[in-house]
């Protein structure tokens, strides 16, 4: 509970002298801008409640994207983790690819995936699934070369077969590295699927991306700002049921 206190006490000076620098104008004049393009917390949490019934549907939309393309690329990221653990020769090959492709920014590749396939759930999924397939699969073969070369002596002694190996020594020691990753693609998961929605949905059933485009350009800075805490609220959520979930299967640690 204790850890807690600083966090919270922390948040709420925060929020206080920016309610007082709102109301009084002085971030306005501050960013040298209008003052309705500077709401207070209690405009943005009156535009929460106002818009609750819209602000929910689509982050619906947007959750369930982030979770088929965290699934996906959970999958996606494990499976290749072992490949290259298990074949140096593709870990010598494709290592240098994987790590090259982060160079590749999202929002480029969005609009390509789009012409690909369609306006659809699709692309979404695919660029959610690009997003958290590098931190799992990296974190994930770091786990994999990091077990104790001790431990495989011994389990060769014996006469341990190579997937007795793996399910014995090699993977419970990944595991916690896969989570550490799980973690990392989780957060950055939800703005994987806000690039998306940006990229390529409507207003009303897109998801939060869509309804941040709109309202950034009808500058509805109050409706944006809760947008915005909403995608938090989702990313810290999903981010502390994994980390949960840690606790809970790696007890070993």
């Amino acid at each position: 509970m204790k850890r807690w206190v600083l966090p919270v006490l922390l948040v709420a000076i925060t929020l206080g002298a920016w309610q007082i620098a709102a109301s009084t104008g002085a971030l306005a004049q501050l960013f040298n801008l209008e003052s309705f393009l500077v709401p207070s917390p209690a405009e943005v949490a009156s535009s929460l409640w106002d818009n609750r019934a819209l602000l929910a549907e689509n982050a619906w939309v947007t959750l369930r994207e982030v979770l088929a393309g965290f699934g996906c690329g959970l999958l996606a990221g494990v499976g290749s983790a072992v490949a290259l653990h298990l074949s140096e020769t593709l870990r010598r090959a494709t290592y240098p690819l994987l790590v090259a492709s982060q160079a590749i920014p999202i929002v480029a590749i969005a609009p390509i995936l789009i012409v690909l396939f369609g306006f659809g759930v699709w692309p979404k999924l695919v660029i959610v699934a690009l997003v958290c397939f590098f931190p799992i699969t990296v974190n994930t073969l770091d786990g994999l070369r990091a077990v104790d070369p001790d431990a495989i002596k011994l389990m060769r002694s014996l006469d341990g077969s190579r997937w007795q190996i793996f399910r014995r020594v090699e993977a419970p020691t990944a595991l916690p590295y896969t989570f550490s990753g799980a973690k990392v693609a989780v957060a950055v998961a939800v703005i994987g699927a806000v690039f998306a929605e940006w990229a390529g949905s409507s207003v009303g059933t897109g998801g939060l991306g869509a309804l941040i485009r709109v309202d950034n350009a009808l500058l509805q800075t109050s409706r944006l700002f809760a947008e915005v805490f909403v995608l938090a609220v989702i990313a810290i959520g999903l981010f502390g049921l994994l980390a949960l979930a840690e606790r809970r299967v790696v007890t070993w640690r």
